[in-house]
């Protein structure tokens, strides 16, 4: 795997964190959920940012919105008590799979 590629699953994991820690910031009025919040979100945008100089805009972003998407549900299922059923399940393993594809059909830089 080709660092820009490595860029944007590391942007793509920050965006779970941040996206999973927006409900602690309570509407960024706690300071410190808020700092890491707001520092993972800037580290992610940095990432996705140089891994965009070389991969195509659209497969990056929406690759990086999969992972961060994906992610941020299997979170919330599995620590913050959300609601799991099989058509939940299934459109999750929908969205892996269009990342997965996007990255077999993307030329590697």
């Amino acid at each position: 795997m080709t660092k820009p590629w490595l860029m944007l699953i590391a942007a793509g994991l920050l965006e779970v964190v941040w996206a999973s820690g927006l409900k602690s910031t309570h509407g960024f009025t706690k300071l410190w959920p808020s700092v890491w919040v707001l520092a993972a979100m800037a580290a992610s945008f940095l990432l996705l940012a140089w891994a965009v100089k070389t991969l195509p805009a659209g497969t990056a972003y929406a690759v990086w919105v999969g992972i961060g998407a994906v992610g941020v549900a299997v979170v919330g299922m599995t620590l913050l008590k959300e609601p799991v059923s099989v058509p939940r399940i299934a459109c999750i393993a929908l969205i892996v799979g269009g990342v997965v594809g996007l990255k077999l059909l993307t030329p590697t830089p």
